[in-house]
């Protein structure tokens, strides 16, 4: 390495210590630190979250520190977001952050928090602090539905899952070890369908069953859906969540409709079973796509030739049937409709062939009358994409438990996740022509591709771009320095939302 380019790693060395020098602080005290998130789609991310007043809702709703110095508490709630966007994946990331100058630059940063101060951020949490956090994240929510087109306001579909975080540490407060055997925490999170958005997430010990607290939980979604002008709303979960206590509750609100999985009691078996055969109709599941072009040959099934050449035990689907009757459970004062999935199968046991045919009954339990019986299955199955979602926050790391306990690991789950929110807050923000026609279809088509993309490749399409900076003229100037086919949306993304044109 010759002796000039020493000279330029030294300087830049210097000015990277000097400005992370906790004695040294911005002359402007009155504004938080933090402005915006990483890399090239920096611009998109800081307008929209100026545009939506994230940073001012949150430091208005949530007060953890007497004095903000230097920080205020909406820097460390953007600044773990940011990790998230970043790639990040802990909360050593932070310090990868902090060692990047141009990073710092993008932001409009002097410093961001280093890992050791988000963590004691995230142990300053109570009870009650979340909740601010949650009201500060919901005020910007509502923003970003309210431009949205009044199709969007039809329907909200709100689904509840529980989703286990494993942890093998031993002295993490609040863990405990669950029906499989894990150790760790059980967070309970609330999404709603048409956008993948995270409206609820509550931390829970790792012995908790699914439902615990997920009523009060689908109150709250209900009264911010209400709030923020849907029309009808319709709760969904699994056999865990048909809590039959609060069924006359939501019904009697005339805009809540549910499709609720019932578990399958030995008195529930025996009425399908003594249910004349003619109640009974074939179930036709419809195609999951329809191929626009040309129709490919399908490839050869490779797992079921090992199943049949091992033979392994064989349990195959050979046909669906469908019926529903009234049904008034316990706990409820009216009957509801109860619709029965029937599933015949075909079972071949190792070394003997085809041995038996079998069935097994699934129930749904719903308060809607008007779908068919059909309609109501197809509905209650489009759930299953929740699971999409929450492996899209395993992945993004969101659901981590990096703090000590409960309700900081808490705290720093609803901080990640808000980095998956304002992917969805990105895609919701996509303009719409003026007029009518095949270019206002387009960019409804991309909307939704956005909306649906996973988010590892959202932030490589929008986040993840290779920029060039240059300082001049008091200015801060971005120059995009690859190519990649979201571009032209990426634009459009930023003449919305008010990026200067030197990006």
């Amino acid at each position: 390495m010759n002796r000039i380019f020493r000279k330029r790693i030294a300087l830049r060395k210097r000015r990277l210590l000097s400005r992370l020098d906790r004695f040294r602080y911005p002359e402007d005290l009155s504004r938080p630190v933090i402005r915006g998130t990483v890399h090239g789609g920096i611009a998109l991310i800081h307008q929209l979250a100026r545009r939506l007043n994230l940073a001012q809702e949150i430091d208005r709703r949530l007060t953890l520190f007497k004095v903000q110095l230097p920080y205020h508490e909406s820097d460390h709630v953007l600044n773990l977001a940011n990790n998230t966007l970043c790639g990040g994946t802990c909360l050593e990331g932070l310090e990868l952050r902090r060692q990047d100058e141009a990073y710092l630059n993008l932001l409009g940063a002097e410093r961001v928090p280093d890992p050791t101060t988000a963590g004691d951020f995230c142990r300053r949490f109570q009870a009650s602090d979340l909740e601010s956090l949650q009201a500060a994240i919901d005020a910007a929510r509502l923003k970003a539905w309210k431009e949205q087109p009044r199709e969007f306001f039809d329907e909200a579909t709100i689904e509840a899952d529980g989703s286990m975080v494993e942890t093998r540490v031993e002295c993490k407060e609040g863990i405990d070890c669950s029906y499989k055997s894990v150790w760790g925490y059980h967070p309970l999170i609330v999404t709603l369908a048409s956008t993948r958005e995270v409206l609820r997430l509550v931390n829970r010990s790792g012995n908790r069953p699914s439902h615990e607290g997920a009523a009060q939980q689908l109150d709250h979604c209900i009264a911010l859906c209400r709030q923020a002008g849907f029309r009808k709303i319709v709760l969904r979960g699994d056999t865990d969540f048909s809590q039959t206590e609060h069924l006359d509750r939501w019904h009697e609100q005339g805009d809540v409709r549910f499709v609720f999985g019932y578990d399958c009691t030995h008195s529930l078996h025996m009425l399908a079973d003594e249910l004349p055969w003619d109640a009974w109709k074939t179930l036709e599941r419809p195609a999951k796509y329809r191929a626009k072009t040309k129709e490919r040959c399908k490839p050869s099934r490779v797992k079921q030739a090992v199943v049949e050449r091992r033979q392994f035990k064989d349990i195959r689907l050979v046909d669906e049937w469908v019926t529903e009757t009234p049904y008034q459970p316990t706990a409820c004062r009216r009957a509801y409709r109860l619709v029965m999935v029937r599933k015949n199968l075909t079972v071949n046991e190792p070394g003997q062939g085809r041995l038996c045919d079998d069935y097994h009954y699934f129930f749904y339990i719903t308060n809607d009358w008007t779908s068919n019986a059909a309609e109501i299955v197809y509905a209650a199955n489009h759930r299953c994409n929740q699971e999409n979602d929450l492996a899209q926050l395993h992945d993004l790391r969101a659901l981590h438990a990096p703090v000590d306990n409960l309700i900081s690991n808490n705290a720093y789950m609803l901080m990640a996740a808000l980095g998956w929110n304002l992917k969805a807050w990105l895609a919701l923000s996509t303009p719409k022509p003026a007029r009518d026609g095949p270019v206002r279809r387009q960019r409804r088509e991309e909307k939704h591709t956005l909306l649906r993309m996973e988010f590892r490749t959202c932030v490589n399409y929008f986040i993840l771009v290779p920029v060039q900076i240059v300082i001049s003229g008091r200015r801060l100037i971005t120059r995009l320095m690859a190519w990649n086919v979201w571009q032209p949306e990426f634009f459009r993304l930023a003449d919305h939302l008010g990026v200067s044109g030197g990006t």
